[in-house]
């Protein structure tokens, strides 16, 4: 708990022994996913070549370790199980858009049926069964489908659809999202998502980019409700998965997004240089929004570019990352928030609160009061500093609300919404 590091542990069939699997180490170096009762073995993802592959280790004694994958450009994700959790079928990754291998026969037929039932919705999940195993709960989406639910009954080979992921939005065409390659500034390709609005020709759009939060995290291939609210108001949205995103392997993940500010931020700044370049977007009608880190990529890349773009939208963002590890204390993982943002000149350098005034464009900065990844005092000194530097600048303080804004009362107009101004 104080410092990350793990030791894993382990039992035969019919045994109340534990004996030590692992000595203590770092999650990346081992990360469990999933025990196979069928078998007795446990599907972990250990680093391979510089990225995370998958193993499976038979935990009879003595214990025997196999690799059942790797990918050379991107990492082994997680495996997939048969409907009632006992079984390891397969095992997916994501590269322009995820993929699963079913190693399992029963569950590639499967696969194989569904993709052909339902071939506009490839992003199949199974949800569960039911207890005798005869039913199984399908969820499937694409990038212009937020999803639907099937109940397929094995033994009549039914598919029978009972429930939308998003009824409000089955009358509505949303927008199909594209895999493209961003060119950054020193040459390297970024992978990233494009969305455009329908109906539009791609051609000097306005545009938003859209970096994730983690930094550790990625976008990838399939809906994705803010990139589709954008492009429903004619904005032409670009998520890139810029270096310091997970999923790509060590090397592109860096030391993180934080250490590595510059890089991240270069990625992104230069996917809003690509939007103008291919004729997509117009260079005067380029804003940037971002959520949790991506705010504070928001921010940060309008103090790198302080022309480039013409609007900043952050939402609950890191705005100062020597107040990012003051938030830790008292918690009992304040060792391993310190580690990961780390002491030296980047605190200074890649906090946007202390650049504040270099801020040039309109900001607005939106954060619940009760945010625990990140305190909402961030988001209320970085209006205090933006006002002091005479930037125009809108803080939404949302009460009682934590990271995620969810929020399970209807809204009234203005009155859900608090507005704070130093």
């Amino acid at each position: 708990m104080l410092t990350g590091r793990l030791r894993y542990y382990y039992r035969t069939q019919g045994s109340r022994d534990w004996k030590p699997l692992t000595e203590y180490s770092d999650p990346e170096n081992f990360q469990p996913l999933a025990i196979d009762a069928t078998i007795d073995s446990l599907y972990a993802l250990k680093p391979l070549n510089g990225r995370q592959a998958l193993y499976r280790i038979k935990l009879i004694d003595p214990i025997t370790t196999e690799m059942v994958a790797s990918h050379p450009r991107v990492d082994i994700e997680d495996v997939t199980r048969a409907a009632n959790g006992q079984r390891v079928t397969g095992y997916t990754f994501v590269t322009d858009q995820r993929e699963t291998v079913y190693f399992d026969p029963e569950y590639k037929t499967l696969m194989g049926m569904l993709g052909k039932a339902i071939p506009s919705l490839p992003l199949i999940h199974i949800g569960g069964a039911s207890q005798d195993g005869s039913k199984i709960l399908i969820e499937a989406s694409a990038d212009n489908d937020p999803g639907r639910y099937f109940v397929f009954d094995k033994a009549h080979k039914t598919l029978a659809e009972v429930m939308l992921a998003r009824p409000e939005l089955e009358k509505r065409k949303l927008a199909e999202v594209r895999p493209v390659t961003v060119t950054s500034t020193d040459g390297t390709p970024v992978p990233a998502y494009l969305t455009l609005p329908i109906g539009k020709e791609a051609k000097n759009l306005p545009a938003v980019v859209l970096p994730h939060g983690g930094p550790s995290s990625r976008d990838e291939w399939g809906f994705d409700w803010l990139a589709q609210f954008l492009a429903a108001r004619g904005y032409a949205v670009l998520q890139p998965n810029y270096r310091g995103s997970a999923g790509f392997g060590d090397a592109w993940l860096m030391e993180n997004g934080f250490k590595s500010w510059r890089t991240s931020i270069g990625d992104i700044t230069a996917s809003a240089k690509w939007l103008a370049s291919q004729g997509i977007a117009d260079p005067s009608r380029i804003a940037i929004v971002g959520w949790s880190y991506g705010g504070y990529a928001a921010l940060q890349s309008a103090i790198v570019e302080p022309s480039l773009f013409k609007a900043v939208v952050a939402i609950a963002p890191v705005t100062d990352l020597a107040m990012l590890k003051e938030e830790s204390e008292g918690y009992t993982n304040r060792e391993i928030v310190a580690a990961f943002v780390g002491s030296g000149h980047h605190i200074e350098e890649g906090s946007p609160l202390r650049s504040a005034s270099q801020i040039k464009v309109p900001v607005l900065l939106v954060h619940g009061d009760m945010d625990q990844n990140v305190g909402v005092e961030e988001s209320a000194k970085m209006n205090s500093a933006l006002r002091s530097a005479g930037t125009p600048v809108q803080f939404l303080r949302y009460k009682d609300l934590d990271h995620q804004l969810d929020d399970t009362r209807r809204p009234q107009g203005d009155a859900h919404q608090h507005r704070h101004s130093a």
